[in-house]
């Protein structure tokens, strides 16, 4: 079973500027004034690469570490936030048991089971030998359809099952279903004819020929051609990724009944009932449920009843072995990185096993961990400036959709009521997450892994009937991250990210605009963006644009597409501007509003120059200083291919470019490589 995840962001007469702190004795993390001067390079003219220009000299000497796939900005403190955690853990460590409470315990048993490698390697494949006679024994279609959607065997499926915010009744829970089913990041990983992509494909079947052998399962070289054959015509039968973020495409309710009539080769019956979904709701109804995919329900199906259950048996088992593969022996875990780390990402060396232990607790217990880190590294002062900085970004972006020239005074009103009902979330949730009826034993860790599952479906199963609990978070504390939420219409930022170089009170104003407001205005933008803008104030999912304005929003976002179409990250491997919309259009609306939130924090004065730069330049250097990053080949392709977000050296150019205070803080000309015309350059917010 792959579970669908719930769904993961103010007024004041005039903006306050950021207070930095003059005192001598507080000091920047970074340079004089948060910017690292030391890596720019100079022999990169702006124009021509501002990537390069801010990061050239750091690029040239910066080192991944061999269990990252990337290093930067982003990995720095995703370092700095595992060592804190693991600091915790360690001092839980230390205490005696019986100062611990139920969730410290939790965490400390928990962790000591992962860590225990002499006890996994004792115990061999006993943990899941009775799952794997499980698997072995299925007989019939309707065997296979339970087992897709068995909640502890956390194994592949056609379909995916998870329970949701209805998009157009988002104070109600609903059932999502969606395509599912591969073992490669993405459809392209099996179609495309590239001799990289071939390369990956070849790897692939030898990991799930590697894979069974170690399971002592014979002829796996024939059952992996089986599966891998059987996952291509999965694959074929799939929506682009394109489509998939399409959210008028991906809106499909139907009653449950009727999906077999969509998809009549698939034991629906079966499949739900192991899933333990109420069929009903609270008055009676039946229960609707929301199709993703929907043209691909029933090819999907057609593929189920067409495969012998003999080669579901072995799809199931290998997809089984690859979930748990971090939590059985050495033989397993190795192999397993050896492809998804090693050929996917091109990390040579995994990362230790405290670390992999410390992110173990963070996305099973991650508010019981959260709870502690922000005791102990999230002052309230810091979620204060925090909400401040918030509280100015929509101002901003507020100032900007009043002078917008292509949008009409209707649309503008409603654009206007939206962001007045933005909810922001700073550091850490106001309700923590109860776990007392999640079990946990020190002596049976794959056991811990499938509770945790059951344990979240459940919660989820067990309000489907309920009102939608809007105060949740879908990140924990500690997370280097921050979103936005269109059925709640909030933006969310984890405490950890709020820290240098992204934000720093000892730095200069333009600096934490350019770091950590424009990561603030790129999220306020996901409201904004080509698929946040189908959703009201109120998170409902409907049109509340003219359609002349729509007309010329989508004119300028098809653009936006062909710039970073062009973008070629790696020769003859081009960013899929498609793909990758809605995060460009929030980086591109997000710099614009951060750069004006900062021109009204100055209140019409001009800004100071300091160390030789204008305010402008510093806004510029900070972003571009966020976004450094250094990545292995291998994970730069996977990226490309399969991620939303392009890559960090096209997220600076593509944004910078279409800013027309950029060309002017930099001198930017005709004749430099990026330099776009001023007809060209594409402004939505």
């Amino acid at each position: 079973m792959r579970l669908l995840p719930v769904l993961l962001a103010t007024s004041l007469l005039v903006l306050p500027a950021m207070a930095a702190d003059t005192n001598a004795s507080h000091k920047p993390k970074l340079g004089t004034f948060g910017v690292d001067l030391t890596s720019i390079d100079k022999a990169v003219k702006p124009g021509d690469n501002f990537f390069l220009h801010v990061n050239g000299k750091w690029l040239k000497t910066a080192v991944i570490p061999p269990d990252r796939s990337q290093t930067g900005s982003f990995q720095d403190l995703q370092i700095l936030s595992e060592k804190r955690m693991r600091a915790i853990i360690d001092d839980l460590e230390k205490k005696p048991r019986d100062q611990l409470n139920d969730e410290e315990r939790k965490m400390r048993d928990f962790y000591d089971a992962f860590v225990d490698t002499a006890a996994i390697e004792a115990n061999d494949l006993k943990p899941i030998q009775k799952d794997l006679d499980y698997l072995n024994g299925l007989q019939t279609p309707a065997d296979v359809a339970r087992a897709f959607a068995s909640v502890p065997l956390v194994t592949a499926s056609i379909y995916n099952i998870g329970i949701g915010v209805d998009d157009k009744n988002p104070n109600n829970y609903s059932l999502n279903l969606g395509q599912s089913g591969l073992g490669l990041p993405d459809r392209d990983y099996y179609l495309k004819d590239d001799k990289a992509l071939a390369d990956i494909r070849a790897a692939y079947r030898q990991y799930l020929a590697d894979m069974m052998s170690l399971a002592g399962i014979s002829d796996a070289a024939a059952r992996a051609d089986r599966v891998l054959a059987l996952e291509t015509e999965i694959a074929k039968a799939q929506w682009t990724r394109a489509d998939r973020r399409d959210a008028d495409k991906t809106y499909n309710p139907m009653p449950v009944s009727e999906l077999k009539t969509l998809a009549p080769d698939f034991p629906w019956d079966s499949f739900l009932a192991e899933s333990h979904v109420p069929l009903t709701t609270a008055s009676g109804s039946e229960r609707y449920a929301i199709v993703a995919e929907k043209s691909a329900f029933g090819p999907l199906a057609k593929i189920f009843a067409a495969t012998p259950v003999s080669t579901w048996r072995d799809y199931l088992v290998v997809h089984y072995l690859q979930h748990f593969a971090p939590y059985l022996p050495k033989r397993f875990d190795e192999r397993n990185f050896a492809f998804y780390g090693t050929v996917l990402s091109g990390n040579p060396q995994q990362l230790d096993r405290k670390t992999r232990g410390i992110r173990l607790l963070d996305r099973t217990l991650g508010e019981a961990l959260g709870k502690l880190y922000v005791a102990r590294y999230f002052p309230p002062q810091a979620k204060a400036k925090a909400d401040r900085l918030v509280s100015n970004l929509l101002k901003a972006y507020e100032a900007d959709i009043q002078t917008l020239d292509w949008m009409s005074p209707a649309t503008r009103a409603k654009a206007l009521e939206k962001i007045h009902q933005f909810t922001p979330k700073i550091g850490y949730p106001d309700h923590w997450r109860d776990y007392s009826a999640y079990e946990v034993k020190r002596d049976d860790l794959i056991g811990n892994i499938q509770r945790a599952t059951v344990f979240e479906w459940n919660r989820d199963v067990n309000r489907i009937n309920q009102p939608v609990d809007k105060t949740e978070w879908g990140m924990s504390p500690p997370t280097i991250n921050a979103y936005y939420n269109a059925s709640f219409n909030e933006i969310v930022f984890p405490a950890a990210i709020l820290q240098a170089p992204f934000f720093d009170p000892n730095a200069d104003d333009a600096v934490n605009y350019g770091g950590i407001g424009t990561v603030i205005g790129h999220e306020i933008s996901h409201g904004f963006d080509d698929q946040g803008s189908k959703y009201d104030g109120k998170g409902v999912f409907q049109d509340w644009w003219t359609k002349e304005d729509r007309a010329n929003f989508d004119a300028r976002t098809a653009a936006m597409v062909k710039q970073y179409d062009a973008f070629e990250p790696l020769p003859g491997l081009h960013v899929i501007g498609a793909n990758s919309l809605g995060e460009n259009i929030a980086d591109n609306a997000g710099i614009a509003i951060a750069l004006k939130a900062y021109h009204l924090s100055l209140k019409g004065r001009q800004a100071k120059v300091i160390g030789g730069f204008t305010g402008d330049q510093r806004f510029y250097l900070s972003f571009g200083q966020v976004w450094r990053t250094k990545q292995r080949e291998s994970a730069l392709r996977t990226q490309t291919l399969s991620d939303e977000h392009a890559p960090a050296e096209f997220r600076v150019i593509g944004s910078t470019r279409n800013q027309n205070e950029w060309y002017e803080a930099f001198k930017v000309k005709p004749g430099d490589k990026y330099y776009l015309p001023p007809e060209q350059r594409i402004h939505l917010w």
